[in-house]
C-alpha cells in the first residue's frame, strides 16, 4: 500500500476545509506508518508481522481507552480525533489488514481477490473522511468505496511496469489468461493485441465503478465536495491518458500536465455547477 501514491488522501490539498487538515494528517501519520512497516526497511516477514502486531495492539489500547504502549504520542493524537469525531475504529483495522496482505501477497488470482484487497486498503480512507463531516450514511459510504477502489485500481494500472520491479503484480491473473497475457510480457514490456485488450477491459471497470460513485460529490457540499468532483474527474483523465498511449504503461508513468490539469479543472466546474457527473460508464462487455 503505497500511501504517497494514494489519490484518496487528500492532505496536502487547497480545497480541504481547514478543520479538517489537523485529524485528516493525524490519521495519515498512522496509516503512513503502518505501511512503512509493511513496505519499507530491511526488516524479514517474520519481523513485518511482529510488528504490525504491537501497532494493532495501540489500535487496541486506543478502543480500550488507554495509553498505547508503542507510538504513544501518535495513538495518543489518533484517540483525541476518534474521540472528537466519534470515528469508528474498524476502517483502521482494516487498513492494517491491508498491510499484512502486503507483505505476504504480491498476485490476484482474480478481480474479486482484488477487489477485496482494495475494500481493505482503500474503502477505509472513504469512510473516514465521511464520518469526519458527518455524512456517513449507506448510500454515501457505498459511493466512497467505488470512488476509492477506482482510485486505487488507477494507481495500480499506472504503476504496471514500478510494480514489476518490486515483484508485484495486480494484474487479475485470471484476466491475463483470459486474454492470454504473461508475466514474461509485462517483464519485457511487450504492447501488442493481447495486452490492449487486456489493459482497455481492466480500464472499462475502473471507468464504471469511478462513474458509479461519481453521484456523491454532488451530495457533499462546500471545498470537500470540490475536492471529490476533481479527484474522479483527475482519474478519468488519467484513463484517457492511459488509453492515448494506446495502454503503453511501460515506456512512460502516464501522469497529468499542466493542459491535463486545466480540463480537469473545467469538467470539475462544469459538474459542480450542471449538479451532473457528465460521463457515461462504458459497457464492460463492449471491451470483453
Amino acid at each position: 500500500m503505497d500511501v504517497d501514491q494514494y489519490e484518496n488522501f487528500p492532505v496536502a490539498s487547497v480545497l480541504l476545509p481547514k478543520a479538517l487538515r489537523a485529524p485528516i494528517g493525524i490519521i495519515y501519520q498512522v496509516v503512513r506508518t503502518a505501511a512503512d512497516i509493511a513496505d519499507e526497511g530491511d526488516w524479514s516477514p517474520a519481523e513485518r508481522h511482529a510488528r504490525l502486531a504491537d501497532f494493532r495492539a495501540g489500535l487496541d489500547a486506543v478502543a480500550a481507552r488507554r495509553a498505547a504502549p508503542v507510538h504513544p504520542l501518535l495513538f495518543g493524537k489518533l484517540a483525541g480525533v476518534i474521540a472528537q469525531y466519534k470515528l469508528p475504529l474498524a476502517p483502521f483495522y482494516d487498513l492494517l489488514h491491508a498491510c499484512g496482505q502486503d507483505i505476504d501477497t504480491r498476485r490476484y488470482a482474480d478481480r474479486s481477490a482484488l477487489l477485496d484487497y482494495c475494500r481493505h486498503s482503500a474503502s477505509p480512507i472513504g469512510q473516514l473522511m465521511l464520518h469526519l463531516v458527518g455524512a456517513a450514511t449507506p448510500e454515501n459510504l457505498a459511493d466512497a468505496d467505488a470512488i476509492c477502489t477506482a482510485s486505487q485500481l488507477i494507481s495500480f494500472w499506472q504503476d504496471v511496469a514500478a510494480d514489476w520491479e518490486k515483484d508485484r503484480v495486480y494484474l487479475p491473473l485470471a484476466d491475463m489468461r483470459r486474454f492470454n497475457v504473461t508475466e514474461a510480457q509485462i517483464a519485457r514490456g511487450v504492447v501488442d493485441d493481447a495486452w490492449t485488450k487486456l489493459m482497455a477491459y481492466e480500464i472499462s471497470f475502473v471507468r464504471t465503478t469511478l462513474v458509479r460513485g461519481a453521484p456523491l460529490a454532488l451530495r457533499i457540499p462546500g471545498r470537500l465536495g470540490i475536492e471529490l468532483c476533481g479527484a474522479i474527474h483527475g482519474g478519468l483523465r488519467i484513463l484517457e491518458r492511459i488509453e492515448k498511449t494506446g495502454y503503453d504503461v511501460f515506456r512512460e508513468r502516464p501522469v497529468l500536465n499542466t493542459f491535463d490539469w486545466c480540463v480537469v479543472a473545467v469538467r470539475t466546474v462544469v459538474m459542480r455547477l450542471s449538479r451532473r457527473v457528465g460521463v457515461e460508464a462504458g459497457s464492460l462487455e463492449g471491451n470483453a
